[in-house]
């Protein structure tokens, strides 16, 4: 298990503490679309607040060219006191002399966010200046961004190689649950993957196969399996240069382990309002596009999921966005949370689903880290988290 120090390893009363944290939420019309991220982050801002620290939270937002106004943090900072009910204090950019100026006031208890690291250029490349220059805005360095934890960027990375740098607990929290599943996961271990893209989630199936009692597979992905099995797929998504890895994969010893829908929800076009129809997998119309599993394989999905130890879940089903191709996903998750496993959702989609069937809050740990929930399952070393390792090694 990752060791790393946490909150309680230090005394921010009266200290300055910089908090990375994950805020890269959708914005829709110049508002926060989606608040998870936010509402997930809150809870370690406010803690250090309430212990006398003043709080300098960092975060990226999007993927902006240079300084870009669209990726603004300002509306996550107004979403921040419509939630918390305390001042949160926008800033003018990551560092520099009105920074400092801002900052040269502050009292403990204060809240400050930096506007959006990326907008600086040395940010993804982990620059040393950058990174100096976020250090010495505190005494401390928490990384609560699990999101990004993956990333050795200069805010997750290069700020904790010059000030104590220690784990958040929406981070520390993240990695007992996923370190769960990584080390001894209670049996039946079943992993649910969807989503539109077998590229985006191959080196995680290779990785859980030889340790899953059962691989569930729907979502756009599954047709690239589907048709390296010979099946005809019409027109539904296929990742054509991916077929001959993942057909190794089905061919495979534990090739067995990973069930495919053996029945398919199909439109006649890409729209909300196309006509669906449910087809056996083996006969799929040559026009045909699929956009959800069908009722007979969501039901055999969710048999899997309710007799299961504990469950990751990955990836909706289909388009649960549409009414007419959301019935697969409702399904799961409805499975999903009724069922008394150890259950961990991951990926923006899947709990951007969960949130919509009103079941969030029936699942054991809902991450807020997709291609790094990924990556730790794949038994990768983090990068964020390799920086707290070594904070905790010289204590």
């Amino acid at each position: 298990m990752t060791a790393f120090l946490t909150l309680d390893d230090i005394d921010v009363s009266g200290a300055r503490v910089l908090v990375r944290s994950d805020l890269n939420v959708p914005l829709e019309d110049g508002a926060v679309g989606d608040d998870f991220r936010i509402r997930s982050s809150l809870p370690t801002i406010t803690r250090l607040r309430n212990d006398g620290a003043i709080v300098i939270v960092a975060s990226h937002l999007g993927r902006p060219e240079g300084r870009d106004p669209q990726f603004s943090l300002a509306p996550v900072a107004e979403h921040m006191v419509e939630l918390a009910g305390y001042p949160v204090t926008q800033l003018p950019g990551v560092y520099g002399p009105e920074v400092d100026n801002a900052l040269a006031g502050a009292e403990p208890g204060d809240v400050f966010l930096l506007e959006n690291t990326r907008f600086e250029p040395g940010e993804k490349k982990n620059d040393p200046e950058l990174a100096a220059a976020l250090a010495g805005l505190a005494d401390y360095f928490v990384l609560d961004a699990f999101g990004s934890a993956h990333r050795a960027h200069a805010s997750t990375v290069g700020v904790a190689d010059h000030i104590t740098s220690v784990a958040g607990p929406l981070l520390a929290a993240e990695v007992a649950a996923l370190g769960a599943l990584l080390e001894d996961p209670p049996r039946p271990y079943v992993v649910v993957l969807g989503g539109a893209k077998v590229s985006d989630k191959l080196g995680v199936m290779k990785s859980l196969l030889p340790k899953v009692d059962a691989m569930l597979v729907g979502g756009g992905m599954c047709f690239t399996l589907l048709a390296a099995q010979g099946y005809k797929i019409g027109e539904s998504l296929l990742e054509e240069d991916m077929m001959d890895e993942v057909g190794e994969l089905l061919a495979s010893e534990r090739g067995s382990r990973i069930s495919l829908p053996t029945d398919i929800v199909v439109a006649d076009r890409f729209a909300e309002d196309a006509t669906a129809t449910v087809v056996p997998a083996t006969d799929m119309p040559a026009e045909g596009l699929g956009l959800d599993i069908g009722p007979d394989s969501a039901e055999q999905f969710a048999r899997a999921i309710a007799e299961a130890g504990s469950v990751f879940w990955n990836g909706p089903m289909g388009v649960f966005e549409w009414e007419s191709f959301r019935a697969g996903t409702e399904t799961v998750a409805t499975a999903f949370a009724a069922s008394p496993a150890l259950t961990v959702a991951g990926g923006g989609d899947s709990v951007a689903a969960l949130r919509s069937f009103g079941l969030e809050g029936e699942i054991s740990h809902v991450s807020t880290g997709g291609g790094a929930g990924l990556e730790f399952l794949e038994g990768d070393s983090l990068p964020g988290l390799v920086a707290l390792e070594r904070w905790a090694n010289d204590a």
